[in-house]
């Protein structure tokens, strides 16, 4: 997959922190990188300094708070999590292109969790992709077009997608109800274009 894709602004999740290097890149070539929670503390003993950290900062150390508490924002909202709360954030600003890493590893629940919430992400407004180390998940709508090589593995969750067609995937679409249906199909070309009726989510593998 050829990558250019820098933002000016990245989340940082408290899962795993990337050690891949593409979500690294995507990481340090970002202007501005908010940091969710105790993602910060990672952040900040690689060198790096948070534009914002974000979330109900239970995760951070007495000190650690005290030493930047200049841009901490405490949002102690339990019907969200530290993810939701940054993506907030940065579209109440009026921003609405980012991408997300970090935040899959550690607890499997977690993870499938912020998978699934780039979705929601996408609903909101949001033009938004999570790297993590191994691919790179595309939330979309309707019909979408990747630049990708051949061979390359690219999965398709469907949420609620009808119609879903391409000619570009080495073995044929469907509308799958089940998440796995969709999962290890392979590029033909240099892109690939998926058409569809609804949302549904892409995973393309470095």
């Amino acid at each position: 997959m050829r990558l250019n894709d820098y933002k000016k602004f990245v989340i940082l999740g408290n899962g795993e922190y990337p050690t891949s290097s593409i979500p690294l890149s995507i990481l340090y070539n970002a202007e501005h990188v908010i940091c969710c929670d105790g993602a910060a503390e990672n952040y900040v003993s690689n060198g790096m300094l948070p534009y914002k950290i974000i979330g109900d900062c239970d995760s951070l150390s007495k000190n650690f708070k005290n030493l930047y508490k200049n841009i901490i924002i405490q949002v102690t909202d339990q019907e969200t999590n530290d993810l939701t709360k940054s993506v907030k954030y940065l579209l109440d600003s009026g921003i609405t292109e980012f991408n997300i890493v970090g935040a899959t590893g550690k607890r499997e629940d977690h993870t499938l969790g912020n998978i699934s919430l780039i979705m929601d992400y996408m609903n909101m407004g949001a033009n938004v992709r999570m790297y993590t180390d191994y691919g790179v998940f595309i939330p979309c709508h309707g019909t979408c077009t990747f630049s990708t090589n051949p061979k390359q593995q690219l999965s398709i969750i469907n949420f609620d997608a009808k119609r879903i067609y391409s000619k570009d995937l080495k073995y044929p679409l469907s509308d799958f109800t089940k998440w796995w249906q969709g999962t290890l199909n392979e590029t033909l070309y240099d892109t690939v274009t998926i058409e569809a009726e609804g949302d549904y989510l892409v995973y393309i593998n470095y």
